[in-house]
């Protein structure tokens, strides 16, 4: 393979003959998978026990953000992977193994109040987390939430539709954006994952769920994680489901002494709040077709476009953008060669 992975290598040679479980004559390393990122991650074997292995290049990927957060999180009970070494010069990483099993494929109409009520109790255990060994968490601000955004006007609208904006495009989205961001900003504020849907839990049989992906954390919005794990880009529900699961949510926030808004409120906050991340997600997926030749997420847009349409046609404030949206974006969608109209059909209604 490459010289990263003979380095990488090299280095768990060095690592692993100070754990017992580890025969240095009978051991494999093979490729898991890799992500959105340039991380990479590969499965030590060895007398039965496994572990992670994670090759981020330090050139490109920042890894001291994902050890502060997995030592705080883990010191408050949530199931992360625990880190046995890692060498922030090289790039490497030892860490516990989960297994292959997300969450994502063990959904269905059966499990699914079993498996969201775990990932909703240890979501008010991640809230609970106040800040790093290295200092506070960054904030989710205005900066942060436009720099976002602008990604489905570059990425998506711009570069992936080829969509030649003029002043009245512009001004709807600029609409959007900034009611979205405003909303967002008057939300109390907790620690925030990020990306805490059904590809970042890991199924663990009768335990709660194992986390993953959350070196990007941040201090924000109070729903930001709840709607990446109800409005997930990758599976959708029923919206009597979905608002059953926040109201629960809301109530036990209550139950540990957060003061929240009534329910229509906190709904609303929801909504909104999934629209802003809707849009940063439909933006970085066009991003990682064009710019990282990753096409397999051009499937998830549709769907995430019907939850931003949704929202956007039943806010008053947004019926304009709505209408923008039908009559600019979903035709050139139908046009572009990326998205079949069975697909469109399905996920963007009339």
């Amino acid at each position: 393979m490459d010289q990263r992975f003979t380095e990488l290598k090299s280095w768990l040679e060095g690592v692993l003959p100070a754990y017992k479980e580890f025969d240095a004559e009978d051991w494999q390393l093979s490729p898991v998978s890799g992500d959105a990122s340039f991380r990479r991650y590969f499965r030590a074997t060895s007398a039965g026990k496994s572990w992670i292995a994670v090759d981020a290049p330090p050139e490109k990927e920042d890894s001291r953000p994902f050890i502060a957060v997995a030592e705080a999180l883990e010191a408050l009970g949530v199931a992360v992977p625990h880190i046995y070494k890692h060498d922030l010069e090289l790039g490497f990483m030892l860490l516990g193994d989960f297994g292959d099993e997300l969450y994502l494929p063990h959904l269905n109409e059966e499990s699914a109040d079993a498996l969201y009520g775990d990932a909703l109790d240890a979501l008010l255990l991640i809230q609970r987390c106040e800040g790093l060994k290295t200092g506070p968490l960054p904030l989710y601000d205005h900066e942060l939430l436009s720099r976002e955004v602008e990604l489905f006007r570059e990425w998506f609208l711009q570069k992936l539709l080829r969509l030649e904006l003029d002043e009245a495009d512009h001004f709807e989205v600029d609409r959007l954006f900034h009611y979205l961001i405003d909303c967002a900003l008057e939300q109390p504020t907790v620690f925030v994952h990020r990306d805490y849907h059904s590809r970042n839990l890991m199924y663990r049989d009768g335990k709660a769920p194992g986390v993953i992906d959350f070196q990007d954390a941040v201090k924000g919005p109070v729903t930001y994680d709840l709607v990446s794990l109800l409005r997930d880009c990758y599976i959708a529900w029923p919206d009597e489901d979905v608002y059953r699961w926040v109201e629960e949510f809301r109530v036990k926030l209550h139950e540990n002494g957060r003061m929240m808004p009534d329910a229509k409120h906190f709904q609303r906050w929801f909504d909104l709040m999934g629209a802003q991340r809707h849009l940063k997600a439909i933006g970085i997926f066009a991003r990682l077709n064009i710019r990282d030749d990753k096409p397999g997420y051009l499937g998830d847009i549709p769907r995430t476009m019907g939850y931003l349409l949704a929202v956007a046609r039943k806010t008053y404030e947004l019926e304009p953008v709505a209408a923008w949206l039908e009559q600019r974006v979903i035709p050139a969608m139908y046009a572009s060669e990326y998205f079949p109209d069975e697909l469109l059909q399905r996920w963007i209604k009339a």
